[in-house]
């Protein structure tokens, strides 16, 4: 019994330490736009397995049925593809570098988290809003969201942001964290490739619903506790908002994201989402939040303030459980 319990804390302790590393690592040099010029990014290659399997089964002239039973097959395919080769890789460094393994999977581990690249890609919005560039605000958060972008003004443009920082921040950070820190490689290779799946199929429209089924509510199982965790580090690293999280997390039609994005909404005191423009059309969606609708560039440098300090505190929870263990 001690000696499994030895194991156990030994392999708690190496997992931990990769995350540290994997932290580090994404932080300090993230995904370097040559690199992704070069060799692209590991999702690609979900991103490919996917879409030669939705132009090969999600066919127009199958039923509904098939086509959901298609879309569990990509799923499944994606978790054997990922979750094995996570395996495969893990257990090759095991063997071959014994103890100085989790700095090899750590460095493996680091593409599958997006703090550097997320706060990189909100940070150009406050900049063109402080230099009143409208349009070039609009142009760098459209890099970001999926809604219509041309017809926003500078509120619209923040908050859109916010939300995207919010919300990412649990399927960019907390999440992957979460799976790497419980599954080791597998556990986080399999996270990502089901949250790629989800972002290219998991949609309602008619071409996406049946066959982007099991893609969509994977995900919400995945993201199920972690998003709760960055919201409630959101609150705690921004000083408040708790309140307005409780309140408002549910009106969200995700059952996850609403819950940071309620908490970011909280410790600012300014009111995200509202109605929103997809494709020309207009979504009445609910507002999340109370006080200003009328964000701009300053609350978006908050949020990031908020963000850079919720990644720290993930830093010292995961190095406080490998330095504990």
């Amino acid at each position: 019994m001690a000696r499994h319990l030895r194991g156990w804390t030994r392999r708690s302790r190496v997992v931990e330490s990769v995350a540290v590393l994997a932290l580090v690592l994404d932080a300090a040099i993230g995904w370097p736009d040559a690199m992704y010029r070069r060799v692209g990014h590991p999702v690609g290659g979900f991103a490919r397995i996917i879409t030669r399997l939705e132009r090969s089964w999600n066919r127009r002239a199958r039923s509904d049925l098939a086509r959901r039973l298609a879309g569990v097959a990509t799923v499944v395919i994606l978790i054997l593809v990922a979750g094995g080769i996570g395996w495969l890789i893990q257990s090759w460094l095991d063997g071959i570098a014994g103890t100085w393994s989790w700095i090899f999977a750590g460095v493996l581990a680091a593409p599958g988290l997006a703090q550097r690249s997320l706060y990189d890609h909100v940070t150009p919005v406050a900049r063109a809003l402080e230099a009143n560039d409208l349009p070039a605000a609009r142009i760098a958060v459209g890099m970001i969201v999926g809604r219509d972008t041309k017809t926003l003004d500078e509120a619209g443009v923040a908050r859109a942001a916010i939300e995207s920082l919010s919300e990412s921040f649990c399927d960019g950070v907390v999440a992957p964290l979460f799976w790497l820190l419980l599954f080791g490689l597998p556990g986080i290779w399999v996270y990502k490739a089901i949250n790629t799946a989800d972002s290219m199929i998991g949609h309602r429209e008619a071409r996406w619903r049946a066959f982007g089924w099991a893609a969509a509510r994977t995900d919400d199982w995945l993201n199920l506790i972690p998003a709760r965790i960055g919201a409630g580090l959101i609150c705690l690293c921004g000083g408040g908002g708790w309140r307005v999280m409780w309140r408002d997390a549910r009106k969200h039609a995700s059952p996850n994201a609403g819950w940071p994005e309620a908490a970011m909404a909280g410790t600012l005191g300014v009111r995200l989402a509202g109605p929103i423009a997809y494709d020309g059309n207009v979504a009445d969606k609910p507002w999340i939040g109370e006080g200003r609708d009328r964000a701009g560039p300053v609350d978006i440098r908050r949020s990031l303030t908020v963000y850079r300090r919720t990644c720290c505190c993930l830093w010292i929870i995961a190095g406080g459980v490998a330095w504990a263990l």
